[in-house]
């Protein structure tokens, strides 16, 4: 018999990757649905072919009706707070898949305590941006016991993500480590384009010079933050990348490193210029704004 899938968390990268739960899973049960602001919930489930999903009230409805609950939220409070909330529920048989991005230990204690009261865990954070999210065009990095792994790969490849890195049998802070480790190169990425742009504006080369280069030679990635600073989408309401999540991710990239033995100058650098993209824009500061904190440095404006 299939099994019943709950999602938990709609945050910028849940609301995609429920759509394609939905849409390509190959689901013969309605996706359960529960977020904290309900109304975000009902709004996704209204979006979705009738009959895909329903919404749950709280987080024990939609533990106690489910076999297999992802989860994805913003940070290692909520996602403690989240399991907590299932722990009052009966665990026997349940399997939760989270695809938060929190430090490593987190994950582990997650781990422990689903695992002590009767269910499954599997690590699954995820790398890609929004929008491939909502195109299924994410990388999941999957860890935990091999039979756990293998009951959640049919909703990566092909479904939520375009490919998976499998660290099936792994422990599943391996899958935390690589993730955030993984996105220090991001942060770096912005930082360097960040400077790089603001170099060309100030040493005559333009911009626009600069751009075409990373156009031709780092397509991807680059190319698109490069975009956005060009074209003054760093500046956006609502942030793709939210400041208070990337410095979250630095931080613990920054302990991981001081745990090790060994430090991340770049990320500290970063997180700097993270810091006055907080100040600048509150909450509405995104990743890509560290442009703007680059420029104030050099004496220009934070808005080109």
């Amino acid at each position: 018999m299939a099994p019943q899938l709950a999602w938990i968390g709609l945050g910028n990268m849940g609301r995609g990757m429920c759509k394609n739960l939905v849409e390509k899973g190959d689901l013969d049960k309605p996706l359960i649905i529960f977020n904290r602001t309900e109304k975000r919930a009902t709004d996704l489930s209204k979006s979705l072919s009738s009959g895909k999903s329903t919404v749950a009230s709280s987080i024990d409805e939609a533990v106690s009706k489910a076999d297999i609950i992802f989860t994805c939220v913003g940070d290692d409070a909520a996602i403690n707070d989240t399991i907590d909330a299932a722990l009052k529920s009966n665990m026997k048989g349940k399997l939760f898949v989270d695809c938060s991005t929190v430090h490593p230990a987190t994950t582990e204690g997650l781990a422990k305590k689903i695992t002590e009261a009767g269910g499954e865990f599997v690590a699954c954070p995820v790398f890609g941006a929004p929008a491939m999210a909502d195109n299924g065009q994410l990388v999941c990095v999957i860890a935990g016991p091999k039979a756990s792994v293998d009951r959640v790969k049919p909703y990566t490849k092909g479904v939520m993500g375009r490919a998976i890195i499998d660290f099936g049998g792994q422990p599943v802070g391996k899958a935390l480590l690589l993730k955030v480790i993984g996105n220090t190169f991001v942060v770096n990425m912005v930082e360097q384009l960040s400077e790089g742009h603001v170099l060309a504006e100030k040493s005559g080369l333009g911009s626009e010079n600069l751009h075409h280069f990373i156009e031709t030679m780092f397509p991807g990635p680059y190319a698109a933050y490069s975009t956005r600073m060009t074209s003054g989408d760093y500046m956006r309401e609502k942030p793709l990348f939210a400041v208070d999540l990337a410095r979250k991710d630095a931080r613990h990239a920054m302990s991981l490193a001081k745990e090790a033995g060994t430090r991340l100058k770049n990320v500290e650098v970063a997180d700097a210029h993270l810091e006055q993209v907080k100040k600048h824009r509150g909450e509405a500061g995104d990743l890509a704004a560290i442009y703007g904190a680059v420029r104030q440095e050099a004496g220009l404006k934070f808005e080109n």
